[in-house]
C-alpha cells in the first residue's frame, strides 16, 4: 500500500501533524503503541507567561493566535468541547513577588496579559495574605478526551495501528521508504521520550522529566479559576480539582510513586488549608531539551525521516505551531525557524 506519510505516535504532537495532513488531502497511517503517556496525563493548561519570573513564554502571543483555532476547528470536528477559558491568579508568597508583578507590567510582552491590580479578595480555603495577581488569556484543552476522540476517528477511518513501530523493519529506497507493505514518502517521528529508543534520533539531547498530579475531592473549595502558588490547583467541576505537578529528573518510570505523592501532599499544604480526599494519582514522563525549544527537523542523511518531539510543558500552545512548521518544510522546502530545527545540535 503506497501512502505519503506515516506518523509514529499520537500525542499532540502526532496529532497535530496528523491534522495538517489531512488538511492538504496527504494519505497517513499512525502507529501507536500507548508506551507514552505525557499527552494523556498532561495538565493541558496553556499560559502565556511563566509565573516563577514573570517572564513571557517563548513566543507566546503567535503560538496563541494559531493553537487557540486549531483547538476550536476540533471542537466543531468532534462536537466536543476541549477548551475550557478561565482565569488564573497567582497566590502572591512574598512583597518581592508583589514588586516583580508590578516591574512586569512595564515588559512590552506582558502587558495583554498581567492585571495591574492586585486582587485582595479572601477566597475560602486558599492560603493568600498578601493577593493575587490576575493573568489573562489562560485555559485549558482536555488533552485526555481530544486525543482519545482523535484515536476513535482515526480508527474509523482506517488510519491508525495500535501496535509497537519496529525501525528494523525500514528499507530506505532512492525517495521513498519501505516498512512492511507499505511504501510511504516520509515517516515522521512524535514518540515523546520513545525517541530515546529511535537509533535515528536518539543522540539528540532529549530529557526526562517525571510529572505526577493528583486529583482531590474538595467540597469547600469553591474557585473557579486556576491556582498558582507553589503548584497548581485546577477546577475539573464536580467538586474535583487537578493538583500538580512534581519534576523529577531521576525515575524514568510513568508509574505514580508514593515520593511523588507525598511531595504534593507537602505542598499543598502551604496551599490550602481546607480538607480533601485524595482520588486518583497519575504520571507522566516529559521529553524535555535543555535549551527549552521543540526538536524538529529532518535526518542529516535520511531525508525521508523527520522528528516532531521535545515539546515539554507547553505541549498545548506549541504543537499546533510547530506541526505547521514541519509541514511546510516538508512539502514546500520552507525554512524551519533556527530556534526550533534539530540542526542546531550538530557538531
Amino acid at each position: 500500500m503506497k501512502i505519503d506519510y506515516i506518523i509514529v505516535g499520537l500525542g499532540l504532537a502526532g496529532l497535530a501533524f496528523a491534522e495538517e495532513l489531512l488538511h492538504a488531502n496527504k494519505s497517513f497511517l499512525v502507529f501507536e503503541d500507548d508506551s507514552q503517556t505525557s499527552s494523556l496525563v498532561a495538565g493541558g493548561v496553556y499560559n502565556p507567561v511563566i509565573l516563577k519570573r514573570f517572564t513571557p513564554v517563548w513566543n507566546a502571543k503567535e503560538q496563541l493566535e494559531i493553537a487557540l483555532p486549531f483547538y476550536e476547528k476540533l471542537e466543531r470536528k468532534f462536537n466536543q468541547k476541549f477548551d475550557e477559558k478561565f482565569q488564573t491568579k497567582k497566590a502572591f508568597k512574598s512583597i518581592e513577588e508583589q514588586n516583580n508583578w508590578f516591574a512586569a507590567l512595564d515588559k512590552p510582552n506582558l502587558t495583554d496579559y498581567l492585571d495591574s491590580i492586585i486582587d485582595t479578595n479572601k477566597y475560602q480555603g486558599v492560603i493568600g495574605d498578601l493577593g493575587f495577581g490576575n493573568v489573562k488569556e489562560t485555559g485549558r484543552i482536555d488533552t485526555l478526551t481530544l486525543v482519545e476522540s482523535y484515536r476513535n476517528y482515526l480508527q474509523k477511518e482506517h488510519k491508525i495501528r495500535f501496535e509497537k513501530f519496529d525501525y528494523s523493519q525500514i528499507v530506505f529506497q532512492e525517495s521513498t521508504i519501505s516498512y512492511k507493505e507499505l511504501t510511504a514518502d516520509k515517516i515522521v517521528f512524535c514518540e515523546g521520550f520513545g525517541m530515546k529508543q529511535n537509533p535515528f534520533f536518539n543522540q539528540l539531547p532529549l530529557n526526562e522529566a517525571k510529572g505526577e498530579l493528583l486529583i482531590i475531592h474538595a467540597p469547600d473549595l469553591q474557585i473557579d479559576f486556576l491556582l498558582k502558588s507553589t503548584l497548581f490547583v485546577l477546577p475539573l467541576g464536580n467538586d474535583l480539582y487537578k493538583v500538580g505537578a512534581t519534576f523529577n529528573w531521576k525515575d524514568k518510570t510513568s508509574t505514580p510513586s508514593e515520593e511523588g505523592k507525598n511531595e504534593l501532599i507537602e505542598k499543598l499544604q502551604k496551599v490550602l488549608d481546607i480538607p480533601y480526599e485524595i482520588i486518583d494519582q497519575t504520571a507522566g514522563i516529559r521529553p524535555t531539551v535543555k535549551d527549552r525549544r521543540p526538536l524538529v527537523g529532518v535526518h542529516s542523511k535520511y531525508k525521508q525521516l523527520a522528528l516532531l518531539n521535545g515539546l515539554g510543558t507547553r505541549g498545548v500552545m506549541i504543537a499546533p505551531t510547530v506541526a505547521k512548521q514541519l509541514f511546510q518544510h516538508l512539502e514546500h522546502q520552507q525554512k524551519l525557524d533556527a530556534e526550533i530545527d534539530i540542526n542546531r545540535f550538530s557538531s
